[in-house]
């Protein structure tokens, strides 16, 4: 996952709303959003290579993301990042008690940033930090650094979200994450991937031969709980593969 917005608790009959495009390379192998059959009450896509997930909703009101952190630098974790959602949506621990525990072991994962809530509280944690915290009411973005680093396409995807808090649906959502426009050169950040790499990965919607934009994935909750999902698949130079909806 490389880009999420999300309001948490803006004011509106909608305490939660999330808009996310999951970035990856084509090859690796994916199942779209679904029911788990070994998880009762989780609904996610699942990374096939490694059996995690980057975006799914669990029982009782579980919500979980996450994005990798951009550095060519870093060292390899031995453990998957995706299992970290995973294991929120189907565990037991509430939101401060699963991030504490999480950085504990931070160090097994390459970077990372963590979202986890249920229907009282919005967890985050930052790999490289590991001071986990509870978030405030407001409209906020992750990308491949901290939250709410200005990157070009989070700022944009940001302020599209907040201009539809009174009127989110996922269509509108939907095409929000479809921007496919680069950043000018100008305002590319420099994380260590060269200039076409950056030009590449800036624009909210990524689409090329090899790494795209795999899912773009929306979730609106609504004040008594219930959730929303809709999910769309896409295939080398954004080619749109399938829908599914959820709701739970």
């Amino acid at each position: 996952m490389c880009l999420i917005v999300f309001a948490w608790r803006p004011g509106t009959a909608r305490p939660l709303i999330v808009a996310a495009n999951r970035d990856e390379f084509y090859a690796r192998p994916t199942q779209a959003l679904a029911a788990w059959e070994d998880a009762p009450g989780v609904h996610a896509g699942r990374d096939l290579e490694a059996g995690g997930t980057w975006l799914g909703v669990g029982p009782r009101g579980r919500f979980a993301a996450l994005t990798n952190i951009r550095d060519p630098g870093q060292a390899l974790g031995p453990r998957s990042r995706g299992e970290l959602v995973a294991a929120y949506l189907s565990g037991e621990l509430r939101v401060e008690a699963y991030l504490d525990q999480v950085a504990s072991r931070a160090g097994q994962y390459s970077g990372f940033n963590l979202l986890v809530g249920d229907s009282e509280q919005l967890g985050y944690l930052h790999a490289r930090e590991a001071a986990p915290h509870l978030l405030a009411p407001g409209v906020y973005g992750l990308s491949n650094a901290g939250l709410d680093t200005p990157w070009p396409k989070l700022v944009k995807a940001r302020r599209g979200l907040e201009g539809l808090l009174e009127s989110a649906d996922p269509k509108r959502l939907l095409e929000l994450l479809a921007d496919g426009e680069p950043a000018a050169d100008g305002e590319l950040p420099e994380t260590g991937v060269g200039l076409a790499t950056e030009k590449l990965l800036s624009s909210v919607f990524i689409a090329s031969q090899n790494y795209g934009t795999r899912a773009s994935t929306v979730l609106i909750v609504d004040k008594s709980g219930r959730r929303h999902m809709v999910e769309r698949s896409f295939g080398p130079f954004g080619g749109h593969l399938g829908e599914v909806e959820v709701f739970d």
